[in-house]
């Protein structure tokens, strides 16, 4: 009984972390393509040259 919920409990750690392993993939591809419609976006500078679109 405790080898199956021992091999149970490995299947479930390792879906969990392939799941949240997923899911992060996807955040940095979203965090990508905002990052990278900011910099192809950035406004311009009352001097006429390309400012910064960040704001740290």
């Amino acid at each position: 009984m405790v080898p199956l919920l021992l091999v149970l409990l490995l299947a479930l750690i390792l879906f969990g972390a392939g799941f949240a392993v997923k899911v992060l993939w996807w955040v940095a591809v979203a965090v990508l393509v905002l990052w990278l419609l900011g910099f192809v976006m950035r406004s311009t500078t009352a001097g006429g040259g390309r400012g910064r679109w960040y704001r740290w």
